[in-house]
């Protein structure tokens, strides 16, 4: 008993003692210790020994091998190669806590029965294909929900270590079928709750929404549309495909929530009015929260602002960051679809799904067509600029937000090269308060945020965007230098308070710390010597 009681002060406190557990072994049931496990929320709030040997002597917030959600031997490896080859051992502590933060703490439910053969499994379809397979359910962090476009990201640092590691690979493919499910059921929505197979309860988001088409409340834990929700759906079997080659995923289900995103598609392209009568048309989507939030519903009573016709835009109700669009027509979520859809149709093209490969072609250059056409609008100084959101009618917003899509992410969206000419006008404009009324800067940090958390806080994320779309090495330095600083639990936040590094949102925040691990491998294999020292050799994982 005394044994037992000390194990569960070390895990509690986050001590080291794990390791020597083993080497004495005590025979611990690992079941009856992940039931001692402190909730993470709180965990990640406490910095945890053993520190850095860097400057900031930043904490190890890993939570003990017993209470990780899933664990994979390659993301381990790289871990350690990275870590031991960085310079900058506080940049180093980071990577360590935030490469693996996503297997550590927001696994909510995985199961693969049958991996190669049946899809069926205990609480899975009895025919329909419904839950079968391989499933992965993948919370965004301190919110017990998953998110589309969150879970994605989360994911996105392991898919090069998919072809090789049968436990990842089963992971993502898992997520992808969760996530076929969730858009099946409800498109129009953007988080979720556990699913029914998996017997984790439902929580409540505590709002007070009105929505149509209507939801189920114990699938869904929220339900603003965003294009951007949908966009992810595809990118995660894009890249997944990439990296693997596997067709596993394109079965039955899958084509069915590709032509319910479709669907949706035709139905947000149309306009408020009627072209030929001028008559107001109904959108299918409608929604109302009771708030005191303006960004948090929409304007009309649900209904949002008018929108033109023949743009071959897609309408967006809500913005990445979940705030409401002002006008309709958001350009880095239409981006994003238009270049999804395009790979989306290359894939399909390799099955001999001819049929449904031409009309996401045709939806993806209609939209990338309307970005070209309504979306690039003249700056008085900064030239030609794409805007952040259309109307059709001729107005726009000129900002941009740190989450993503974003404007700034264009070229890690593949709709755009880094040096095309409207991208760097747009971004000059955006990577300045004059130009962007949400670049938000003080004498402790400084980036672009957004009417999400506030004027006084700036995301860690779009600076590390800033560094993945920068080729000056100084620029580059600099962002990660704000990060680091910034980062003071050694996980990176959502946003900073500009004037006070220790003021933040969110300790525990799974797809912010993705983008920092995303980063991190971006500049190992682009630009190695900022991280390892001069002369040294690129690392690319894969």
């Amino acid at each position: 008993m005394a044994v037992l009681v000390a194990i569960l002060v070390a895990i509690a406190c986050g001590s080291g003692v794990f390791a020597e557990q083993d080497v004495l072994g005590y025979g611990i049931d690992p079941e009856r210790y992940k039931a001692a496990c402190p909730d993470y929320r709180h965990y990640s709030m406490i910095p945890h020994r053993p520190l850095s040997s860097g400057p900031l002597s930043l904490p190890y917030q890993r939570p003990s091998p017993h209470c990780r959600t899933f664990s994979s031997p390659s993301v381990e490896k790289v871990i350690e190669d990275l870590t031991a080859k960085m310079t900058d051992k506080d940049l180093a502590r980071i990577f360590e806590n935030a490469f693996p933060n996503t297997l550590d703490t927001t696994i909510r439910w995985h199961v693969d029965d049958n991996p190669g053969k049946s899809r069926k499994h205990k609480g899975g379809s009895n025919g329909d294909g419904h839950w079968d397979g391989a499933q992965s359910f993948v919370v965004t962090g301190d919110i017990n929900a998953e998110w589309l476009r969150d879970s994605t990201n989360q994911l996105a640092q392991y898919q090069p270590l998919a072809n090789k590691d049968r436990q990842l690979e089963r992971l993502i493919l898992g997520a992808i079928n969760t996530q076929a499910e969730f858009v099946i059921e409800s498109p129009y929505c953007n988080a979720f709750q556990p699913p029914p197979p998996s017997q984790v309860p439902p929580d409540s988001n505590g709002q007070d929404d009105t929505v149509h088409p209507a939801y189920e409340p114990t699938r869904v834990f929220e339900c603003k549309y965003e294009i951007d929700s949908l966009a992810h759906f595809l990118a995660l079997g894009n890249r997944f495909h990439k990296s693997t080659a596997s067709k596993e995923f394109l079965h039955q289900r899958w084509y069915l929530a590709v032509e319910t995103l479709l669907e949706v598609l035709e139905e947000q392209s149309k306009p408020t009015f009627d072209a030929k009568t001028g008559t107001f048309e109904p959108n299918e989507y409608l929604f109302r929260r009771r708030t005191h939030t303006g960004t948090e519903t929409l304007s009309l009573g649900g209904i949002g602002n008018p929108l033109n016709g023949g743009t071959g835009l897609i309408r967006s109700a809500f913005r990445p960051s979940d705030d409401a669009t002002i006008l309709g027509y958001f350009i880095p979520g239409n981006a994003m679809m238009a270049v999804e859809l395009k790979r989306t149709s290359e894939m399909l093209k390799t099955v001999g799904k001819s049929n449904l490969a031409k009309k996401l072609q045709a939806r993806g250059e209609s939209i990338e067509k309307g970005i070209w056409e309504h979306g690039v609008v003249s700056h008085k100084k900064y030239g030609e600029v794409f805007a952040f959101e259309v109307d059709g009618y001729g107005s726009s917003i000129m900002m941009d937000d740190a989450n993503l899509p974003s404007l700034l992410a264009l070229p890690l969206l593949g709709f755009v090269k880094r040096d095309d000419k409207v991208y760097q006008n747009t971004r000059k404009m955006i990577l300045e308060q004059p130009g962007n009324p949400y670049y938000l800067e003080g004498r402790a940090f400084g980036g672009i945020g957004g009417p999400h958390i506030g004027l006084q806080h700036a995301w860690p994320m779009s600076r590390l965007v800033q560094a993945m779309t920068s080729d000056d090495d100084d620029e580059i330095s600099d962002a990660l230098h704000a990060v680091r600083s910034s980062s003071r639990l050694g996980l990176v936040h959502e946003s900073i308070h500009v004037e006070r590094v220790t003021e933040y949102t969110r300790s525990w925040f799974a797809w912010a710390n993705s983008v920092f691990a995303q980063t991190i491998l971006d500049i190992a294999a682009r630009k190695p010597h900022l991280l390892f020292g001069k002369g040294a050799e690129p690392y690319v994982i894969g």
